[in-house]
């Protein structure tokens, strides 16, 4: 296969990861697994969270695709595993690293879009349970929450 076609195998995959990541927060996560993601709604002392294990449920198939791609010659699963531990590197980055602060690495931004992230973020969390959950998704940001960081920034600035 020509290179970009890998490329846009790892793009799609990237993107397809998002609506994943919705769809599994919504209804796995606030659904039959919610024994596992409870404690990130209703946290409890310590640095590690029972939540934490849904990396290794995202990892499996992103390693799957890799190492057996590679050992069957099949460069589409490894580009498409590529696609999703790259999306699982952001969802880090974005989600325990910046919103919730585990690693003090970005504590400052007046970035509009991750300030929308950060806001719709809060929303979701302002429900302790697994009900009447709200802005399921991490990367893509609901316009209102945008709008409302461009308005907040102007107001900063001015």
């Amino acid at each position: 296969m020509p290179i970009w076609f890998n490329i846009l195998v790892f793009l799609a995959t990237f993107c397809f990861m998002e609506f994943m990541a919705w769809f599994a927060h919504k209804y796995l996560m606030h659904g039959t697994l919610w024994f596992l993601h409870r404690d990130h709604h209703q946290h409890e002392p310590g640095f590690f969270e029972k939540n934490d294990a849904f990396f290794l449920i995202f990892a499996v198939p992103s390693w799957l695709n890799i190492m057996l791609g590679l050992m069957y010659g099949v460069n589409t699963a490894v580009w498409i595993g590529a696609g999703i531990a790259v999306y699982g590197i952001a969802y880090f980055l974005v989600h325990d690293v910046f919103i919730h602060q585990r690693f003090k690495w970005f504590r400052r931004t007046d970035n509009v879009y991750f300030r929308a992230i950060r806001k719709a973020h809060k929303v979701h969390h302002k429900h302790l349970g697994k009900e009447d959950g709200e802005c399921f998704g991490m990367l893509w940001v609901p316009r209102k929450y945008f709008l409302e960081a461009q308005k907040s920034s102007k107001r900063s600035h001015a």
